[in-house]
Formats: C-alpha cells, structure tokens, sequence
C-alpha cells in the first residue's frame, strides 16, 4: 500500500516522550474504561496514582479505595492532589479536549503528556505481550483470553475495555509472564505497541474521521503487523476477507496462524490452523467442536452468536500459543460468562402481562456488529422456539451515522421492531439537519424515531410482547434505558426491579 498523509500522521502517532517517568501518575478522565484499567495497574505496582473525572463512579471509587487521588471535575490545581506535581500526565486525544486545564497546567510545568496507549505501552515492556486488534470484538476476545489463561494457572496481567462479569474489574497485575491488552485502532494507538502474539478479529473500515480513508485504515494493521517482534505470531479471523488478507500478505515473514469455520479454512489451507468444526446452538448457548493443530476439544459458548463462537477459537489460539494447555485453555474459554455491555442479561419479566420477556444491553456501535447481535438474539429466539426481538437503539457520532446510516438501517430491520433514539454525539458537535431519521426512514419493519430520551422506555413498552427479547443498543447513554424498560414492563402492583 502507498503512503499517504493519515499513514504518517498515525506513524508520528508512536513517537513516546524518552524516560517516561511513572513514579507519580495523573490521568485525565481516570473514571474512563480504559484509564482506570491502567490507574489499577499502576497502583498494583506502587506508583502515587491521582486523577479526574466530570463524575463519580464506580471505578473511581474503587481506585480509590486502592490509593488513588481522585477529584471530580477538572481544574489546574488538581495536579497537586498529592502534595506534589505528577511526573507524567495521562490523557486521551480523543475524548478530552487540548484546552482542558489540567493539560495546559501541565504544559506549563513542563510535565510530559501521553495517551494512554502510551502508558499501556510502557506498562507492557518486559512482557509476553498478546494483543488483541480488530475492528469488532476486541474486548470479548480479550476477556475471553484473559479467563481462559486464568484458569490455565497462567495469571495474566490484562487490561480490558470492559469489566469482566466473573470478576467484576477491567484490569490486573498478575504474577505470570503474558500481558493480554486490546489494541485500539480507533486512533492509531495500536502503533504504540510490539506484540509477540497479535491477534486480529477482522477489519472493516471505521472511524473514517481520523482516518479519512478506507485505504488509511487498513494501512494501520499492516503497519501494526510490521510491528510484530521477530519471533512472534499473527493470529488471524479467516472468516473475514480482510484480516484473512492481512495473514496472507505478511505469511513470507510472520508466523501466521488461521482460526475459523470449515468453509474459510478450506478456503485459505496454508493459513488454517484452528477450525470450527461444528456448532450446536441450544437456549444456554452454543456447544463448538474445534481443532487446534492435531487436537480438537470441546468448548461452551455462554453468549450467543456465530461471531462469539469466532471470539472463542481465537482465544483458544491465542492462549494456547502463549503456552497454555490446550485443555485447560478450552476448559477456561467455557468459563467466560461475558463483560459488561455485551449481550449482558439485565433482567427478566417473570409475570403479568409481559411474562418471559428478557432485556438485554449491548455496546453495539457500527452495522456489522448490530447485524451480529440481532443474529445471535433471533438464533436464541429460535432455540426457545418463540418470542421477537425489540431494540431500543443509539446512534453513535454524526459522521459513522452518515456514513453508514444505510447500513444501520439493514441491520436493524433483522429485528421486528425498534426504538431509534437521537444519535449521541459523544465528542462531535451536531450537524444541521442530521437526525436519526436518515435511518429510520430506510427501515423495512417497524421504527419509531424517538428523540425524547425520558419517553423511550415508553416507546419500547408500546412494541413488546411476552416473550419477546429486548435489547438497548450503542455505545452512549442508551445502557441507562434498561433499568426503566424493566420498571415499564414489571406488573403494577410489583414496580420493584
């Protein structure tokens, strides 16, 4: 591929501050998914951690509980929240603004500012680091790696964008030799990292207001394959054309490993290493025969979907190649219960009139992943043999609306009704004219087009019918809907959920 201005700009991206130092730590926006995974760590290994966020939460009251600093909302004196300056200042480009306080504080002290790809990258050195890129499903793949190498003996250090359902945090400093990460390619980060085991789900592009170009984002996983230490390992989704295409074209000089179903590894023999051989769909999840090099095993999908099945034999892959027994491996992958915000059982409707319908809530964020939920749900539906699928979905970011918005609305009609709210601008301003409409009017089932985020889980309640799933959907404030849905759909007299 040729170079081109988004291909540089993301390789001065790696560019680090020399002799980071990380005796004292202050992360901007600590309360985030990813930065209080590292603070965790950091505090593991006895740095002074301090930080902000604009809220309380959860994890910033677990951090500190652990040590941490922590203020609510930014100002430039929070960088004395220890008594002393930080040596180093954490942020992220993406999410805080360049004007934020505390960064312009510590432009002014001549403190050194990072990303947190930058810190994780320190935090990796002196690692087995297995990392886990691709356009979708890198926090399950992740999680699911991390429980399986755990229950393998092999206490992993991790760090995750999403808190695991079996123990309840998103990061560790474990006493084993692997470090398992996920590897964002949202901004270049993944750059930032030398893997000696890189797995890559698939690729598709995505976040095209960094990237600009299809062409500049596929860029940036060769780049991030070429960053592969000399002995290490590409593990690769060969179901997917793209990552199969990525193995295919650093074959000569990587190791590469193929995972996938018996279609794709006939389709690509000289790659194929991990294939799927069957897959049994029941109502608890999906039993998977897989063979791995000469051995095949048994292994149980708790969450649904074809995709999630996928997840696992790179998993199992990735955690055998980092030295697991293929066993226990297998044996861990079937432990996996889920992470938070995948296809995550919030609760059920056990009487009255909407008796046996389920809600659940998913981070689903771009087409082919809301294409992949509503798959798995309806393959749910179809094991129990009855029920619809409803979803109260979020739109995330005007440009992914507009780029894709046809293709939202495709996958969207894979469900029998849905809720579309307001599209969640997160860090772009909103555009004249664009609401979510541009995909509701393409929809071919029943779509409600409701802007009105304290009326939506009315909205919902007027479409379901017992036994029906529910889902909320998309990266934003949607999570929050779940709770209300289940409160609009409890008996009268029982509002307790």
């Amino acid at each position: 591929m040729t170079s081109n201005p988004e291909q540089n700009r993301a390789q001065e991206l790696v560019q680090t501050p020399a002799n980071i130092d990380l005796s004292r730590v202050h992360l901007v926006g600590i309360g985030g998914a990813g930065m209080s995974g590292v603070a965790r760590i950091l505090l593991s290994r006895g740095a002074v951690v301090s930080g902000s966020d604009v809220k309380d939460s959860r994890p910033v009251m677990a951090l500190r509980a652990m040590g941490a600093v922590v203020a609510v909302g930014h100002a430039p004196e929070n960088l004395m929240l220890t008594g002393q300056l930080p040596t180093v200042v954490v942020t992220s480009f993406a999410a805080i603004p360049k004007d934020n306080p505390e960064l312009l504080e510590a432009q002014a002290h001549g403190i050194p500012v990072i990303r947190r790809s930058d810190l994780l990258g320190e935090l990796l050195a002196g690692n087995t680091q297995v990392l886990i890129a691709g356009t979708h499903g890198k926090t399950s793949t992740t999680s699911m790696t991390v429980v399986a190498m755990q229950y393998a003996g092999m206490d992993p250090s991790f760090a995750i964008g999403g808190q695991l359902n079996k123990s309840g945090t998103n990061a560790h400093q474990g006493t084993g030799s692997c470090f398992v990460a996920e590897a964002d390619e949202s901004d270049a980060s993944l750059l930032r990292y030398q893997p000696d085991i890189a797995v890559v789900t698939n690729i598709e592009p995505d976040h095209l207001d960094f990237f600009h170009t299809p062409d500049a984002y596929f860029n940036v996983f060769d780049q991030f394959v070429e960053r592969i230490t000399p002995h290490g390992v590409l593990i690769v989704c060969l179901d997917d054309p793209h990552a199969a295409a990525l193995g295919q074209r650093h074959a000569a000089t990587t190791r590469v490993l193929g995972y996938g179903t018996k279609a794709a590894c006939q389709q690509y023999p000289d790659l194929a290493h991990t294939e799927i051989l069957e897959m049994t769909v029941t109502q608890r999840g999906t039993q998977a025969q897989i063979r791995i090099g000469e051995q095949t095993v048994s292994v149980f999908i708790r969450i649904p979907g074809e995709h999630m099945v996928l997840n696992a034999a790179a998993a199992l892959t990735a955690g055998v190649t980092a030295g697991g027994e293929v066993e226990r491996i297998a044996q861990g992958v079937s432990e996996f219960t889920g992470v938070r915000r995948r296809f995550e059982f919030r609760g059920a409707i056990g009487t009255g009139r909407y008796a046996g319908v389920e809600v659940y809530d998913d981070y689903a964020h771009h087409p082919t992943e809301v294409h992949a939920v509503i798959t798995a749900a309806r393959e749910k539906l179809q094991a129990r043999g009855h029920g619809r699928i409803i979803v109260a979905f979020q739109p995330h970011l005007y440009s992914r609306t507009m780029e894709f918005a046809t293709e939202f609305a495709q996958a969207l009609s894979l469900a029998d009704a849905v809720v579309v709210l307001d599209i969640f601008g997160a860090r772009e301003q909103p555009v004249p004219g664009v609401d979510s409409r541009i995909i509701t009017e393409k929809m071919t089932i029943p779509a409600v087009f409701d802007p009105n985020f304290t009326h939506a889980a009315t909205s919902v309640q007027e479409l379901v019918e017992p036994h029906d799933i529910v889902i909320t959907m998309g990266a934003g404030s949607v999570t929050m809907l779940a709770p209300e849905i289940l409160q609009c759909l409890q008996p009268q007299d029982d509002q307790t959920v």
